[in-house]
């Protein structure tokens, strides 16, 4: 069922689910929301599963016309959300209705917004993912960013018995703390491990869905380690030095490197990276791998919690 017309699609707006996963060994990443966490919470919050599609709006929302009735949510970014040019709340749910119209203003505060609607975007799942992947053109709406004029279809819709309502609500900063397990060529830098590790570095301008490459004191190999490795496969959060000593942090849109990796930042940390951009500024934080499991572990509680909060209402 067609649940919106697209009047502006903001400057970059795509669809996405958790992700793409068993066909990295074919050069196809993972794609997929790059904060799961505010994609879950949009989900939970119209009663949808973790895993149904949601629209990711980077820095500036798009304009949308309602098909039909459903409840819809706004989380991430903190992004000005007005139906009928009425301002309503974000990490709650909204009823609309045939005819409303639903606007996403431009960020004040992280990047990237998650609007979820009762039963998901329910376009056609390629390779097992409803994620777009715009650089090969796969999934989505025709494997592309939103463009106006697009109809936007749903899932089979339940609507809330009640809204919903975050009690609580992320605060995103300008400067982020990562933790990172070193490795998995940490031996290439011994001083460099520990510039790496008491910096802070700066967002570039050259911050996507692929990569985020950052600027600060450079990372400096020991000497006659490579500068270079034969290209392996790579995992969202494996931190790369480049010859020049600037580390990039990979992200969800590849699947190989070729440069020595010196640290992987733990998967509970990776939503905030989706939530700077240029200009913002990383710290990272060793932490062991036994740390590291961890810290998974209580993510997986965290989001858990979140899901009985809300199932609660």
């Amino acid at each position: 069922m067609e649940m919106f017309r697209v009047h502006a699609p903001g400057p970059y707006t795509t669809i996405q689910d958790l992700g793409r996963f068993g066909f990295q060994h074919m050069g196809v990443p993972p794609s997929g929301a790059l904060d799961p966490m505010a994609h879950t919470a949009a989900n939970l919050l119209v009663g949808n599963e973790p895993d149904c599609a949601t629209l990711e709006i980077a820095f500036l929302g798009p304009l949308l016309e309602a098909l039909g009735t459903a409840d819809i949510a706004l989380s991430g970014a903190q992004m000005p959300l007005r139906v009928n040019d009425r301002p309503v709340p974000q990490w709650a749910s909204v009823r609309v209705r045939k005819g409303d119209r639903i606007q996403v203003g431009q960020a004040e505060r992280g990047c990237r917004a998650y609007l979820a609607v009762s039963g998901g975007f329910d376009v056609t799942p390629e390779m097992g993912s409803r994620s777009t992947l715009v650089s090969a053109g796969l999934g989505g709406i025709e494997g592309r960013a939103l463009k106006a004029g697009d109809l936007l279809p749903r899932g089979p819709v339940r609507l809330l018995a009640r809204p919903r309502r975050l009690p609580w609500v992320p605060l995103y900063d300008t400067l982020i703390h990562l933790r990172a397990v070193p490795g998995p060529q940490d031996d290439c830098f011994t001083e460099g491990l520990e510039t790496f590790f008491s910096s802070v570095y700066t967002v570039s301008d050259k911050a996507n869905r692929m990569g985020y490459r950052l600027t600060g004191p450079a990372v400096a190999r020991d000497g006659g380690a490579p500068q270079s490795i034969i290209s392996e496969p790579s995992i969202p959060g494996n931190v790369q030095v480049p010859p020049d000593g600037q580390p990039i942090i990979l992200m969800v849109e590849q699947t190989i490197g070729g440069y020595t990796k010196i640290a992987t930042v733990v998967t509970a940390d990776l939503f905030k990276i989706a939530q700077v951009g240029p200009g913002d500024q990383i710290r990272f934080h060793p932490v062991t791998l036994e740390r590291a499991h961890t810290l998974y572990r209580e993510w997986a509680a965290y989001l858990q919690n979140m899901r009985d909060v809300l199932d609660e209402l």
